[in-house]
């Protein structure tokens, strides 16, 4: 245990206790989305090799579990949940197509690397474990090997169980961590395969530091494409078409269906009844609450207040902003009037109970005492060691001495107010945190936590600060079951009475509502308009026929009321030319135009000539190089055409005309020159090694697109 201690010290207070309520949470969603696809028990497929769904849900549990523990909190929000659950299926694809690839250059990770890799520890992912030697920060890969011991040998059932569960959940954290630094090392082996395959050579490096150092001035003309009027030229479908041609391999090439789809969202907001009736039952509250001292946070809690009520004296920071402003005229045992606070939309009222002046930084150190019965904890002998360990430490004992004794570390801690403030304090840490603020330095105490005790030692304490103990109640507006039925009433008859794509188009307008419009979507969106609680309706989205109408969905948090149609299905493959030709029409416009300018400009023979063209403006350009784009700035156009032709041009000759971005362009090299700096082959090898690098990492895409994918994570989460 004394492992256990070691790592736990260096967290704010006793231990970090990892709930399984998200994944009941996740377990059953998933298995309750299951029922109406009885027939269908995959989420997608790579390379042809079906994903189940239980092969899913088993990562995105262990995704789950590790970002609580390494945030130390029992829940996540939906938000995250989403990022995890898309995090955890490309990770899955990732590792399936990198395992193929593997296997077929017998590319594996071995436990000897693993074991290097750990006695190392510079590994980016251990220094996300809570094994760091608390002095230096660095990875512990001693306290690495006692935990593991430790969580092998000892026996669970003869622990107190949130020590039980807190090694449990370490161990599975840390076969989390584990099994990532063997997929990513793998990475790390494939990318450097293909890196080196084009690694750079002293010759190479020459010619590229020669190339990207060799500077020139250039005398730019140009006639900007915008002096050409729109009139002038014309475009038709085979000018849209060449370009949708040219562009489609990377613009336009879809890998998963899409639909479009046309949708109304109608917030359903609090009635001035509503706000009528809270004001009148804060009022309520805020009457009884100047009669009452006792059950506090019970009455609290009954209210359904926002900001629960704390055992432990806070900063008047730790208060919402609006509360805040108030503590400081707040007279002790008075309530204050109930007031409306429009920042958060609430009614609110409260009462200072207590004004105290305590240090916001208590450094102390302690000795938890515990002694395991048959299956269970003796208590009446932990109370006699503890009150043992006391009295020895109040007569001269050495602390640490008696703490290391015991298996425990007696390491200083700081607790800082940041440490409890602006979350749900349980009564145990209450206990201790009031305890330890209230303590005077060297001052040692036994206390009593239940089934554990502390021995106490205060060290210090810092930054002496007024705190206040504080009764708010704080309810946000919110609509009634009356006026959420009246909404839903008067747009469920709406849909009913509007049930095709041509109706709804035709009247939502009429009737208050704002049909709204999404092309190209995509089921890995997770929802409709960011509207929380719609699988259910992209689910519809994706099964239904173009031009069908949804049924009403109710979603959001129980605030939104929903219904969606099908405009129309965007297949696997190209998007239809005739979908995006209004895209292609500037680009098209710009060619045709580029084309009028170079048989206008075809009889141009010295740069004299160029600048005398009818609109054409110059600019003289230095430091221009082969490896970046040249900025023009006459015509606000970046031209990489521009620096390439400088590269190989012959000084003071006219180049052609050139087609650039911005306009047509014509360019004379009257300088070149070197940038200072001397070639160093392993300086410039670096480089082109960096940029291979990137290269590499790019095969991973490509192995996505050539592998098939198929997400259907929508049917189920």
């Amino acid at each position: 245990m004394a492992t256990l201690q070691k790592i736990r010290s260096m967290g704010p207070l006793l231990v970090i206790v990892v709930g399984l309520a998200l994944f009941a949470f996740v377990a059953g969603d998933a298995w309750k989305a299951l029922q109406p696809h009885t027939g269908k028990q995959d989420v997608g497929e790579i390379n042809s090799e079906k994903v189940s769904i239980q092969e899913y849900q088993e990562l995105l549990d262990e995704y789950t579990e590790a970002y609580k523990f390494s945030r130390q909190t029992n829940a996540v929000s939906d938000a995250e949940l989403t990022n995890i659950k898309d995090e955890v299926w490309n990770t899955l694809v990732s590792n399936k197509l990198l395992e193929q690839e593997a296997a077929k250059l017998g590319l594996q990770v071995t436990d000897a690397e693993m074991k290097a890799i750990l006695e190392e520890g510079s590994h980016p992912l251990l220094m996300q474990t809570p094994f760091r030697n608390s002095q230096t920060g660095a990875f512990d890969v001693d306290m690495l090997k006692t935990f593991l011991h430790d969580l092998a040998t000892m026996d669970m059932n003869q622990m107190p169980q949130q020590y039980a569960e807190s090694y449990i959940a370490m161990g599975k954290y840390w076969n989390f961590i584990e099994k990532m630094i063997r997929q990513n090392t793998l990475m790390e082996k494939y990318q450097a395969l293909i890196m080196n395959s084009m690694v750079s050579n002293p010759v190479a490096a020459k010619a590229s530091f020669d190339e990207g150092n060799e500077t020139m001035t250039l005398l730019v003309a140009a006639v900007p494409y915008t002096s050409v009027p729109d009139s002038l030229v014309s475009i038709n479908d085979s000018d849209l078409k060449k370009v949708y041609d040219e562009r489609k391999e990377q613009q336009y090439r879809q890998y998963a269906e899409s639909r479009d789809i046309k949708y109304i969202d109608v917030v359903v907001t609090p009635s001035q009844d509503d706000r009528n009736q809270l004001e009148s039952e804060v009022a309520g509250y805020a009457e009884e609450l100047a009669a009452l001292n006792a059950d506090l946070p019970s009455f609290v809690r009954m209210t359904g207040s926002t900001v629960p009520y704390s055992e432990v004296p806070l900063k008047s920071s730790a208060y919402p902003t609006d509360i805040a402003n108030k503590l400081e005229a707040a007279e002790i045992g008075a309530v204050e009037a109930t007031y409306y606070n429009r920042a958060d939309d609430s009614y609110n009222t409260f009462k200072v109970i207590a004004k105290v002046n305590e240090p916001d930084s208590v450094q102390y150190r302690m000795i938890e005492v515990v002694v395991a019965g048959e299956g269970a904890i003796d208590e009446v002998a932990t109370d006699a060691l503890a009150d043992s360990i006391y009295q020895a430490i109040k007569g001269g004992a050495d602390f640490k001495q008696l703490a290391e004794k015991y298996g425990k570390t007696g390491e200083n801690i700081w607790l800082c107010g940041a440490q409890y403030e602006g979350a749900p304090v349980e009564a145990e840490t209450a206990t201790l945190v009031n305890t330890l603020n209230n303590m005077a330095v060297n001052e040692v105490k036994n206390l009593d936590l239940g089934q554990v005790n502390v021995v106490l030692q205060v060290l210090d304490r810092k930054a002496m600060t007024d705190k206040y103990q504080v009764a708010v109640v704080k309810r946000p507006v919110e609509f009634s079951k009356e006026t959420y039925s009246q909404a839903y009433n008067k747009f469920s008859q709406f849909v009913a009475a509007n049930n095709t794509l041509e109706k709804l188009e035709a009247n939502a307008e009429e009737s208050g509502y704002r049909l709204l419009e999404r092309p190209n979507f995509q089921s890995n969106m997770h929802t409709i308009s960011n509207i929380a609680g719609t699988h259910d309706a992209l689910r519809w989205v994706f099964e239904a026929e173009n031009g069908e109408v949804s049924p009403l969905y109710e979603c959001g948090e129980n605030d939104h009321l929903l219904v969606v149609a099908v405009t129309d299905i965007n297949e696997e493959g190209y998007r239809p030319f005739e979908k995006v030709k209004n895209q292609l029409r500037y680009e098209a416009l710009r060619n045709k135009k580029a084309e009028k300018l170079m048989a206008d400009v075809k009889n141009v023979k010295s740069f004299a000539d160029a600048k005398a063209l009818a609109n054409a403006v110059s600019d003289t350009i230095k430091h221009v190089t082969f490896s970046a784009p040249t900025y023009v700035s006459v015509t606000r156009g970046s031209e990489p055409l521009l620096g390439a032709y400088a590269a190989k041009a012959e000084l003071n000759q006219l180049s052609a005309p050139i087609k650039g971005n911005a306009g047509v362009y014509f360019v004379q090299v009257i300088e070149k020159g070197k940038n200072p700096g001397s070639f160093n082959v392993a300086t410039e090898e670096g480089r082109l090694n960096a940029v291979a690098t990137r290269s590499a990492s790019r095969f991973m895409n490509d192995l996505y697109l050539n592998a098939n994918v198929k997400d259907e994570r929508y049917l189920f989460f």
